[in-house]
């Protein structure tokens, strides 16, 4: 179901209107100024339906393991040194 709301109610119960989209499936028309300005939309969700037993077995039917990609981890957590002060970036 598609519903309207202004662009100040949305701020105020973003909560609520995230929530209708996620589990009712809702979609609302944004309107600001007297005017359309956005869609907020449930995404589709490509796996609905998926079991764990498929995401196994695609797993399992997956590419062969690169025996490289461990050095790389190694050459990666080698050069990772943690911050000496942590409020720096």
């Amino acid at each position: 179901m598609e519903h309207t709301i202004r662009a100040t109610d949305l701020a105020r119960n973003l909560g609520d209107v995230l929530s209708k989209v996620r589990y009712r499936r809702d979609s609302f028309v944004v309107w600001r100024s007297g005017r359309p300005v956005a869609r907020i939309v449930p995404i589709e969700d490509g796996t609905k339906g998926a079991t764990l037993g498929d995401a196994l077995s695609i797993w399992c039917d997956g590419a062969e393991s690169d025996p490289a990609f461990a050095d790389d981890l190694d050459v990666i957590n080698a050069s990772d040194k943690p911050a000496t002060n942590p409020w720096e970036s």
